[in-house]
């Protein structure tokens, strides 16, 4: 099963995620699961599980839905802080080897409710120098024998993981466009994961992590791209644009949306709102303005349309480089067999 399609898995307690209309069985594992399924079922390879305080451990839910799945991969997010590299590794290695090699990681930096579950604040630039801590004790102690290490925030002494993963352990994801962010991200990531933003954004940004990944001496295989975007998909455009529209309207509808929206939060964000300055659609089909009504991360920008057209404006973003997609809309449910029935073979056989 490849893994260049993935989906997404929202674990909240509350219903309405997105605009999700599902009520009976929002949050409990047989809901995980049947989403799960269906993305096995309809060409997605897995899906992101999120994090955050307040929300269920996502770790806890991978772990089951890995357990009553045969290919899906869970994308688990995780935050240093709230884990121990060690205990991580250790974790991660057992799902590693229950799920037969399905487990993939997502390592989130952005800041959380960290006094909540017992951790201290950092500002953004000892935020990412922990992370960068993090993610090379894991990767050592998933690829080595009796390690010790002597960091800023963390140390081992003699520590030998029991199991340890196959090969290099399982892959490892991060976000963050700020320039500490992309610094770890050229020294240790395995996969850079962008928002919805336009191409020549994008381009710009896979050119200055390639010549820092030179410029840092990077140790590991070639750093890859993945996109993180809502896609909403219609069967005509005409009908994905009303439905875009309509969204939109009622996300407008509701001030405690934008009461929550921070724009200043994180460079990432900052670069998604600015975009609407630029115009209501960018590119072919890139729909900025939810950014203006408290949209967040991948509902900050949508590509509507036709599948067709959903797909053409995928492969450009594949043509650039990146290699890795997260793709979602609501209800998760059915849009799943939506996108993986009409996107997903157009992109398979371009």
């Amino acid at each position: 099963m490849s893994r260049e399609f993935l989906w997404y898995i929202p674990n909240t307690v509350l219903a309405g995620h997105r605009g999700d209309d599902t009520v009976d069985g929002w949050g409990s594992l047989d809901y995980s699961v049947e989403l799960a399924l269906r993305a096995e079922a309809n060409g997605f390879g897995g899906a992101l599980i999120g994090t955050g305080w307040g929300r269920p451990d996502a770790f806890t839910i991978a772990t089951a839905i890995a357990a009553r799945t045969t290919t899906f991969a869970p994308l688990v997010a995780i935050r240093p802080g709230y884990w121990h590299p060690a205990h991580f590794a250790s974790a991660a290695a057992t799902l590693d080897q229950l799920s037969r090699g399905r487990l993939l990681v997502n390592v989130v930096t952005g800041a959380d409710d960290v006094l909540a579950y017992g951790d201290v604040e950092l500002d953004k630039s000892s935020r990412y120098e922990r992370t960068r801590e993090f993610m090379q004790l894991v990767r050592r102690l998933w690829q080595e024998e009796d390690v010790s290490f002597d960091g800023q925030y963390f140390s081992v002494e003699h520590s030998t993981l029991e199991p340890r993963p196959d090969g290099d352990g399982p892959k490892l994801y991060f976000g963050g466009a700020s320039a500490a962010a992309e610094e770890v991200a050229a020294e240790e990531a395995d996969v850079q994961l962008f928002w919805g933003e336009p191409l020549d954004g994008i381009a710009e940004r896979i050119e200055r992590l390639k010549l820092l990944s030179e410029k840092l001496g990077r140790e590991h295989a070639p750093l890859e791209y993945g996109l993180r975007i809502t896609t909403l998909v219609r069967d005509t455009s005409e009908e994905a644009w009303r439905d875009a529209e309509a969204k939109v309207a009622e996300l407008a509808g509701k001030p405690s949306l934008s009461a929550l929206h921070n724009a200043a939060s994180a460079e990432g964000q900052r670069r998604l709102t600015d975009l609407a300055d630029r115009g209501e659609v960018l590119d072919s089909c890139l729909y900025t303005a939810p950014s203006r009504y408290g949209g967040e991360g991948a509902g900050t920008t949508w590509l509507v349309g036709s599948a067709a057209e959903v797909a053409s404006a995928l492969q450009k973003y594949r043509d650039l480089g990146v290699s890795q997609f997260i793709l979602s809309d609501t209800p998760y449910l059915s849009e799943v067999s939506r996108i993986g029935e009409q996107v997903l073979p157009l992109l398979r056989v371009s």
